[in-house]
């Protein structure tokens, strides 16, 4: 089965409004023409609306870099579902390490993101990855696999038809480092011999399964041939229009 392409550039906590419009203008240029692949950006919830606005008739997406359950409430510091939407989003980051291992979000917490995220006709973008102590310790897909049992708790065939997974080494975010080719491919790999167990070959074989992890304009090509990489999730590289339009014209 052909997965059609994702490239999603997450721009963390970085950005002013003048300089979020100033980069998705870019962005929004040089994926013009695209029509065999997608691309989507996270920026900060403060110039969200503002970057869709930018990109609005563009064939770029709008994602937030988190999602709350509810569509509204007492929850300080959250964005709901429909306060996403009106903003002009479509897909939420969910269990991104850095809310993992810094802001401390467990399974059972990511879990309740995802499927408040389905409910609301997001696209949940769900962030699994190992760290460097647990690679080293052989424990890689002993922790990708609790992170996506937990994750996925409850999730629907159906829902599973609307789901995208990224696949991001902690020890590779941010950090120059990069897992080679061949290692992103055994985990892509076995991350979607899990989901062909948790659910069915049809739902394996259709979803796509990103690779995030110090993504560059220099090995975007040869991570995008593997045969279970279907996108990337970008970070650092995201910020600079230049290397990002390079990447989401991967070749």
């Amino acid at each position: 089965m052909k997965r059609r392409p994702l490239l999603a550039g997450n721009w963390k906590m970085h950005t002013t409004v003048m300089d979020a419009c100033e980069l998705a203008a870019e962005i929004g240029k040089c994926s013009a023409g695209l029509e065999d692949r997608d691309v989507i950006i996270a920026p900060p919830y403060t110039v969200l609306s503002e970057v869709a606005h930018v990109l609005q008739g563009s064939n770029v997406l709008v994602a937030s870099q988190n999602i709350c359950w509810e569509d509204k409430g007492a929850f300080t510091g959250e964005i709901s579902p429909t306060m996403l939407k009106s903003a002009g989003g479509t897909a939420a980051l969910i269990g991104h390490s850095e809310r993992r291992q810094i802001f401390h979000e467990d399974h059972a917490l990511i879990n309740q993101r995802v499927v408040g995220a389905l409910r609301f006709g997001l696209i949940p973008i769900f962030c699994i990855g190992e760290t460097l102590e647990e690679r080293e310790s052989d424990k890689t897909f002993e922790i990708i696999e609790e992170q996506i049992r937990e994750g996925l708790a409850g999730v629907s065939i159906d829902d599973m038809k609307k789901m995208v997974v990224a696949y991001e080494p902690v020890w590779a975010i941010g950090t120059g480092k990069t897992a080679s080719k061949e290692q992103a491919q055994e985990v892509h790999a076995f991350i979607r011999a899990l989901l062909e167990k948790m659910f069915e070959k049809d739902i394996a074989d259709s979803t796509r399964i990103l690779y995030g992890g110090s993504v560059k304009p220099d090995n975007v090509d040869e991570l995008m041939a593997q045969p279970d990489i279907d996108g990337a999730l970008v970070g650092g590289a995201a910020l600079n229009a230049e290397s990002f339009c390079r990447i989401i014209n991967f070749t």
